[in-house]
């Protein structure tokens, strides 16, 4: 019975140092693997943008009048030389009845100018007639010899004097008539039912070129200024974006890069071209309060207008501009990636800044530390030029257990 008591003890006592071996054994870390592969790699500079015109007209008002009402509204198709607004003359003011009187005395006081001067011009004619006959008789005498010379000069002159009374009275009549024509002006101008035959007379404001209306700013009749905003038209299938980015990336955004417009609505992205980078930057002041230092990126769109018609001026888009391209590179996900440590293999000072990077490779089960060189990366993916290949595993977002040579564990999702 002892005996059999020392077997019991001595089996209890190996399980459980076996147990506490088992427990306390290193065991592998449970990792997250993905497959290294070979495919197309963007890089792209992700910004939001803002749908404009190509070319936006507002129209405004050639001169001072009273507007007649606007019966365009926004979206309504027009084309070029359209009448889109009409301007007519401002009625005068209202007149109490002695301004109404006074005004038909100034008109029948001008009328009785015009009938003096008349009359003058009547007496100058006679006066001018009477001095021609003298200077012709004169004349006639003269060359008989019964007349001194001196006489017919006297005769001549009065007859020039004559001439010129004339002209003269002529004048005075022009100016009486000028008179008459601006009484009788202001008088109609007041007279009632003038208003109505006034309005007759408009000028029409017609449409610079063809497109569709944007904005109608006044549409109301009113009296309007020169001048006056009255309202906006543009071609809505001459759309561009404006994307506004930071100076350091538009540096990479340069004339002819591929865009790809996402996030504006449509059901397919939109594809387009990079068309110019404006030379001057501004300040702008981010949503954390940070200023930044922008500059504006014009894009066009080059997919079919049939694709995108439903867009109009003002929509915000999304665009992707495509700064690096290349078909056949090989890929790994980003968060595989991580910088060497200082004074680790291949991270020595003389290392480029692309050969100071590793990632973890998954290994007959154990992790092991490879060098690599990366090419670019963007949100999802990492180029490497040089150091993996296809179909190799790596270690995605390798935790702190992890080192070279440790044994590991696929996760299992």
């Amino acid at each position: 019975m002892k005996r059999k008591t020392w077997f019991t003890a001595a089996a209890i006592a190996l399980g459980l140092a076996l147990a506490l071996a088992w427990a306390f054994a290193p065991r592998p870390a449970e990792v997250e693997l993905a497959a290294v592969t070979q495919g197309r790699f963007e890089s792209t500079i992700d910004e939001d943008g803002k749908t404009r015109l190509a070319d936006r007209y507002v129209v405004s008002a050639p001169l001072a009048g009273r507007l007649a009402r606007i019966t365009l509204r926004e979206g309504d198709t027009v084309a070029a030389e359209a009448l889109l607004a009409t301007l007519t003359p401002v009625l005068p003011a209202m007149q109490d009845e002695r301004t109404l009187r006074e005004l038909r005395a100034r008109v029948e006081s001008a009328d009785d100018n015009v009938q003096r001067a008349g009359s003058r011009l009547e007496r100058a004619k006679v006066a001018m007639a009477q001095a021609q006959n003298d200077a012709r008789r004169t004349e006639e005498l003269a060359k008989q010899g019964f007349i001194a010379p001196t006489k017919l000069d006297s005769d001549r002159l009065a007859t020039l004097g004559t001439q010129r009374e004339v002209d003269s009275a002529l004048a005075e009549q022009r100016i009486a008539a000028h008179d008459l024509e601006q009484a009788r002006a202001a008088l109609g101008a007041v007279r009632p039912g003038a208003g109505a035959a006034s309005t007759q007379r408009g000028f029409a404001v017609r449409a610079p070129a063809a497109g569709r209306v944007l904005r109608v700013l006044q549409a109301s009749e009113t009296v309007v200024a020169l001048g006056t905003p009255l309202l906006e038209i543009g071609d809505v299938s001459r759309l561009e974006i404006v994307a506004e980015l930071l100076t350091t990336d538009a540096l990479a955004a340069k004339p002819g890069s591929r865009v790809v417009i996402e996030r504006w609505g449509g059901p397919a992205m939109l594809e387009g071209r990079v068309r110019s980078v404006e030379p001057g930057a501004f300040t702008k002041v981010s949503a954390l309060g940070v200023e930044e230092q922008r500059v504006r990126v014009l894009i066009d769109i080059t997919s079919p207008r049939a694709a995108w018609q439903a867009l109009g001026d003002g929509y915000r888009v999304s665009v992707r501009i495509v700064t690096l391209a290349e078909d056949n590179a090989v890929q790994v996900p980003v968060s595989a990636v991580f910088p060497l440590p200082a004074g680790s293999a291949g991270a020595g000072p003389d290392a480029d800044a692309a050969s100071r990077f590793a990632v973890f490779l998954s290994d007959g089960g154990r992790a092991r530390l490879v060098p690599v060189v990366l090419a670019a990366r963007n949100g999802s993916a990492a180029w490497i030029r040089s150091g993996l290949a296809t179909g190799q595993q790596v270690i995605v977002y390798p935790p702190a257990a992890v080192r070279d040579g440790v044994r590991i564990a696929a996760r299992k999702v």
